[in-house]
């Protein structure tokens, strides 16, 4: 276990504005709004690589190295925080995926490009090789639970196309999962427990990345759009193809993925387009029309946004990492 205590240097003015147009997310919405825009923007840590616990924030940590019983599973690592301002995690580019579940307070984190309220009984899911950020807020004691995997070829709980961003969790009963974790590691350590309480807490994670399973509709509808990225998907059609109302798919979308039906259709397009970028040397051009953008630098800009890096920049990064891992890695 080990509580960390650093503080993040902070940053004023010009210099604080020069780092988010480092980024790469300076909002034209910001720019519309003006100085309004630009206090509401500021209010959010550049998305620039760090982890900055704080003085304030305390995390233990539970690593592989340390309960190999997590090994089979690809967990890297299980931990549970109490943050508080400054506290700040940005991963631009973790080999593995995230999964964050919030039993108190509420901290921010960024998911299909934007900023989002993380409050007690939720959870997100962020998949591997895009941008991965979450903070605390002024004024706000942030307590969660994480779990990270290693990189891994098609395996792990992001199986399948529809796995949630942000959605209701049962956050306090896995909190529990994971202490008993820890306790048995720091106590006896014996090995049969140790693999049911790694089990208990990868069930957990599996059933929130899977919950398209309680209605075959979905499962079926986002295995539809998944194969055809570039058919010019409408709310209209994806609510046929359910055979429910717009407003209902709007409804059951929100409550099991954290997005909208339209969100959803983007999302399965960048993670085919993410595929394209890293196992095949076409050009841009035709990866963005292959995934329903007639226009390329509406699709480069659009992939930025959701991953966090430009399409050459995510090519060059994948081959330098080796084989690309499948659409799994993306969700």
């Amino acid at each position: 276990m080990a509580v960390c205590n650093t503080q993040r240097p902070r940053m004023e003015g010009t210099a604080a504005l020069g780092w988010f147009w480092g980024s790469g997310v300076f909002h034209r919405s910001v720019l519309k709004e003006g100085a309004a825009g630009l206090k509401r923007f500021m209010r959010h840590p550049p998305l620039v690589e760090t982890h900055t616990p704080g003085p304030g924030t305390q995390e233990r940590i539970l690593r592989a190295a340390g309960c190999p019983s997590l090994v089979p599973y690809q967990i890297a690592h299980v931990g549970l925080a109490e943050a508080v301002e400054p506290y700040t995690m940005v991963r631009t580019d973790l080999p593995g995926s995230y999964f964050l579940a919030c039993f108190g307070g509420e901290g921010r984190i960024w998911l299909d490009g934007r900023w989002q309220r993380c409050r007690a009984g939720q959870a997100c899911l962020s998949p591997a090789h895009v941008l991965c950020a979450f903070h605390a807020v002024p004024g706000h004691r942030w307590d969660f639970v994480w779990v990270r995997y290693e990189a891994s070829a098609g395996r792990g709980p992001l199986g399948a196309a529809s796995a949630p961003v942000l959605a209701g969790f049962p956050s306090e009963v896995f909190r529990h999962a994971v202490e008993g974790l820890m306790a048995e590691q720091a106590g006896e350590g014996r090995l049969v427990a140790l693999h049911h309480w790694v089990e208990l807490v990868q069930g957990y994670i599996s059933r929130f990345a899977q919950p398209w399973h309680i209605d075959d509709r979905l499962s079926q509808l986002w295995e539809a759009v998944a194969a055809k990225p570039a058919h010019a998907w409408t709310l209209t059609e994806l609510a046929r193809r359910a055979h429910c109302s717009g407003e209902h798919l709007r409804r059951l979308c929100r409550r099991q993925l954290g997005r909208s039906p339209m969100q959803q259709v983007t999302y399965l397009r960048i993670r085919h387009g993410a595929g394209l970028l890293a196992e095949t040397d076409l050009k841009l051009e035709v990866i963005a029309e292959r995934v329903g953008y007639a226009n390329p630098f509406v699709f480069s800009n659009t992939f930025k946004r959701w991953t966090g890096w430009r399409p050459s920049l995510y090519r060059d990064r994948q081959r330098e990492a080796g084989p690309y891992p499948g659409p799994a890695s993306m969700g």
